[in-house]
């Protein structure tokens, strides 16, 4: 290896180290639910981990992102209006949306954009999705379609939409839109759904609209992922009627399969491993499709039965050397064979042995865990912290703390759903009082 090439080696190396110190948006740096950091703690110190920071928040599902020295997290200031938390109802709340950014070594707040926004949804606690970022913007979809881009430095306004006007909807989507902002090279993805828009790409520098594809009532509230394929990135998208594989760069629909979950719930995010791609939802719904070499095409691999893969409902499911795990509707962990959607073991113990109606725990794999370590984090809806071993043998848990307070009214309960952020060897946290800061470094 020559100079030029051991110097070209050495700042890739360095430039993924510094990647993978960030979370700059849902599902982290590479959106597949894997925390790369070393260095990381194998069990809680008595009293549970370190807390550096705790600082004031208002409503919201929003998780928090980190690049650099920045945290940013959306929220919602309730001026009127009560937050119901009862299935199949609309809600309607007066109050302001605001994204926000926090020094991500001190908690302080740096600067705050806000603007009014009724709400008239269902579970109407606040925004839904994590802002993306990139150091130089961060972009933000609110719960009533609101998407803004801003400065990072400032929080100042470079560009706004509100996808409900520009794409002519009498109301937003019945739970608001999720659908999590999707930044890939120049261009954003969102799902406003309607005939030919179930899919834009907007110049993320400006918004202006560069093309839309597909078609489908309803927009859904899975947000689409990128993967390269045949020499040209793939964007696969998931709407109420169908899984799709577009051009990334045109809009170009390559192919479509059908598939309907129960009540328009089309939430997590496609999980890819290898050439399949999976999906699931309620009720007691899943499926798996096989992509050919560059992508052009799918074939269904299967259709799951209700006791075949999981059906998750408020988490994106993991995929990892053959295997697909993850939270399902009814707070199960799920174990089971990618290939074939078998179950091979199941555990209640994430929420304490039970199983509560949509119970919800968000989890992360760890690369740099040693051989029997825990090597996944997993965040409950009760608001605790848990480093647990997984394996096709089953569920290991090795530490718990309690975090935050559930405070979110969900399904006659209090809870936490909102996905947390992993960098800087730290857990970044919210609910709707507070977020908080967690060292999981092992020499803090």
């Amino acid at each position: 290896m020559n100079a030029n090439h051991l110097v070209l080696a050495l700042t890739l190396i360095v430039s993924r180290a510094a990647e993978a110190a960030d979370w700059p948006h849902w599902l982290g740096p590479d959106r597949d639910l894997t925390w790369r950091e070393a260095g990381l703690v194998e069990s809680f110190p008595e009293g549970g981990p370190k807390v550096l920071w705790r600082v004031p928040v208002a409503n919201g599902y929003s998780g928090p992102s980190v690049v650099g020295d920045r945290v940013f997290l959306s929220d919602y200031v309730i001026e009127s209006g009560v937050v119901d938390d009862r299935p199949g109802t609309r809600t309607v709340l007066t109050g302001q949306e605001r994204v926000r950014a926090f020094d991500a070594a001190t908690g302080k707040e740096l600067w705050t954009h806000a603007y009014e926004c009724p709400l008239n949804v269902s579970f109407p606690n606040g925004p839904r999705t994590t802002p993306a970022a990139d150091g130089e913007f961060v972009w933000s979809l609110g719960a009533e379609g609101h998407l803004v881009c801003l400065r990072a430095a400032d929080g100042s306004l470079v560009w706004k939409k509100e996808l409900k006007k520009e794409y002519r909807r009498d109301e937003s989507p019945f739970w608001g839109y999720a659908h999590h902002p999707v930044i890939h090279g120049d261009l954003l993805y969102c799902l406003p759904g309607g005939e030919g828009t179930a899919v834009v790409a907007l110049n993320k520098r400006t918004g202006a609209e560069v093309w839309r594809a597909s078609s489908a009532d309803d927009p859904g509230y899975a947000p689409p992922v990128v993967v390269r394929r045949g020499g040209r990135d793939l964007l696969i998208a998931w709407h109420p009627e169908a899984l799709c594989g577009l051009d990334a760069a045109t809009g170009k629909e390559l192919w479509s399969v059908p598939f309907t979950p129960g009540y328009g719930m089309s939430i997590m995010a496609p999980a890819v491993g290898g050439d399949h791609v999976f999906v699931g939802a309620i009720i007691k719904k899943s499926m798996l499709v096989k992509l050919s070499p560059d992508g052009s095409a799918a074939t269904l691999e299967w259709n799951g039965t209700p006791k075949q893969g999981l059906s998750p409902k408020n988490a994106t499911p993991l995929v990892w050397d053959g295997h697909l795990y993850g939270c399902d509707a009814d707070g199960d962990l799920r174990f089971a064979s990618l290939e074939s959607g078998e179950r091979l073991w199941s555990s209640d113990e994430p929420l304490g042995g039970k199983s509560p109606n949509s119970g919800t725990f968000f989890m992360v794999r760890l690369t740099e865990a040693k051989a029997g370590a825990p090597n996944h984090v997993l965040a409950t809806e009760q608001g605790d912290l848990v480093l647990a071993h997984l394996s096709p043998e089953g569920y290991k848990e090795v530490s718990r703390a309690r975090i935050l307070e559930p405070t979110t009214p969900g399904m006659g309960r209090p809870v936490v759903w909102s996905h947390p952020a992993f960098a800087r060897q730290c857990v970044f946290l919210r609910n709707d009082r507070e977020l908080v800061c967690v060292s999981l470094a092992r020499k803090p």
